[in-house]
């Protein structure tokens, strides 16, 4: 059979409260043993009736247990309080650095030096000093591997200028090489072709058969 459910609300019927009251509270306290017992957990429960009596149940010692609520509730209040405190001092003291770092840098850069004195002053030209300084050795450092790269570069273009007229004289030797001997060939030919001596043996030579053959009967000209 299924119970039906109950409408939680205050009870009008001062005998039926009272019987409620005291039914749940047994559960409650039962609950709260059960849940001590089984998770080994420190369980306190102070109930006050309607009527102001109190019903109390403790799994252990009940001034431990409210001397240790107790404890935990302050620090629990306590540490906003102490994280805003301590978060507002960071930004006080960041806020300070921050004003005394923009307050050098205009220093270091020659303004706002009315309120300094003698020694500051003195003070800040060594600064100065020092950080210039540094900054000629970084720019001549900088400078010395500019001209050390240039030179490498100079170096390398030197070599390959070389290495190109070597090509360019390798080649016109086997240029020359092969040219003279096209010239004795031709030169060989216009000797033959161009001598006067030859040309004329040939015609005397084309002559005199002519001569003898004339002298000779015709018959044997054959």
């Amino acid at each position: 059979m299924v119970r039906e459910k109950i409408e939680i609300k205050k009870i009008t019927n001062t005998s039926a409260r009272q019987v409620t009251f005291s039914k749940r509270r047994r559960g409650l306290f039962k609950k709260a043993e059960e849940l001590a017992i089984l998770c080994d957990a420190e369980v306190a429960l102070i109930v006050f009736s309607s009527t102001g009596k109190l019903f109390h149940f403790c799994s252990s010692n009940m001034e431990q247990v409210i001397e240790k609520h107790s404890k935990h509730s302050k620090k629990s209040s306590d540490q906003p309080l102490i994280d805003l405190n301590l978060d507002h001092s960071k930004c006080a003291n960041l806020s300070r650095e921050v004003a005394e770092k923009s307050n050098q840098l205009r220093q270091m850069r020659g303004e706002a030096l009315e309120n300094l004195t003698v020694e500051e002053l003195q003070k800040l030209e060594k600064t100065l000093e020092a950080g210039l300084s540094r900054v000629l050795d970084r720019k001549s450092q900088q400078i010395m591997e500019q001209i050390n790269s240039l030179q490498q570069k100079s170096l390398q273009l030197m070599k390959e200028n070389a290495r190109l007229k070597q090509q360019v004289l390798n080649i016109s030797n086997i240029g020359k090489s092969l040219t003279p001997n096209s010239e004795n060939v031709i030169s060989e030919d216009e000797s033959v072709t161009n001598d006067p001596q030859s040309v004329e043996s040939q015609e005397y030579n084309e002559n005199s058969d002519t001569s003898l053959k004339l002298g000779l009967p015709f018959s044997s000209w054959k």
